[in-house]
């Protein structure tokens, strides 16, 4: 079975693969204080049960990749092992100024929606920023847009603001808020899911300016069914994409 590890800035999601199929997966908060061990130890007690027989990952925190390489080191240097960058095989070409501005959850991403849809593509992934992802014809990452996500601006709000406060995400009883808590629900729902549609349909445009509809939409991330219950343009939500994403890799490179 292969352990696939996608660590994030807010939250680390782990997925136990059987061939082509997540047989289990789990979301467990990402902290950079934890040291190698105890990370180690907290993995074993998810995975009692299954026997991995590979390992693939990615990071967007250096602190936790360091101490992640060293519990590999340690714990499963006997399996093989692939991490997500610069010179593993994606089949990824990135298409933008710099490539290594890029985050490695953004081209795996790109790689999965390529598999599973074809393109052209938009990933939409809610995390702790909002990331829109644009995938040519071809499979190509061509850039996108990044905007801050719905928990930071919920605590941003909250801070900044002495008499708001947070609230429980779910929707209110009508987008006209008649008290305070519904009047956040209302304007962090409906503002978050018309911000999706209005990117995702500019980001469209400009990359099939001749038929914009023809572009996959979708969006994962723990965060997407608040927003995309609500949203027009998203044609489909696949929570595990990342995860898909580094299985493709894994088989490329081993």
């Amino acid at each position: 079975m292969l352990l696939a590890i996608d660590i994030g800035n807010t939250n680390t999601v782990l997925g136990v693969f059987e061939g082509e199929t997540l047989v289990d997966s789990w979301r467990i908060k990402t902290d950079a204080r934890v040291p190698a061990d105890e990370m180690a130890l907290t993995y074993r007690g998810l995975l009692v049960g299954h026997e991995i027989t590979g390992i693939a990952a990615s990071s967007t925190v250096p602190a936790v990749l360091r101490e992640l390489r060293r519990m590999l080191a340690r714990y499963y240097a006997h399996l093989p092992t692939v991490i997500v960058e610069p010179g593993v095989k994606t089949g990824v070409s990135v298409m933008v100024d710099n490539p290594k501005e890029v985050g490695a959850d953004r081209i795996v991403n790109t790689l999965a929606a390529h598999e599973l849809v074809g393109g052209p593509a938009i990933v939409v992934d809610f995390g702790t920023s909002t990331n829109f992802d644009v995938v040519s014809a071809k499979g190509e990452f061509l850039g996108g847009a990044l905007a801050p996500g719905v928990e930071i601006s919920v605590d941003a709000l909250a801070d900044r603001a002495a008499q708001l406060r947070k609230v429980e995400l779910v929707e209110p009883r009508s987008p006209i808020g008649k008290n305070t808590v519904e009047a956040l629900q209302s304007g962090i729902l409906y503002g978050f899911a018309g911000q999706v549609d209005g990117l995702v349909r500019r980001l469209s445009a400009a990359l099939c300016p001749e038929d914009p509809g023809s572009v996959h939409v979708i969006a994962t991330g723990g965060l997407a069914p608040l927003a995309i219950a609500h949203s027009e343009t998203v044609h489909r939500y696949e929570p595990a994409l990342t995860l898909i994403g580094l299985r493709l890799i894994f088989e490329r490179n081993t």
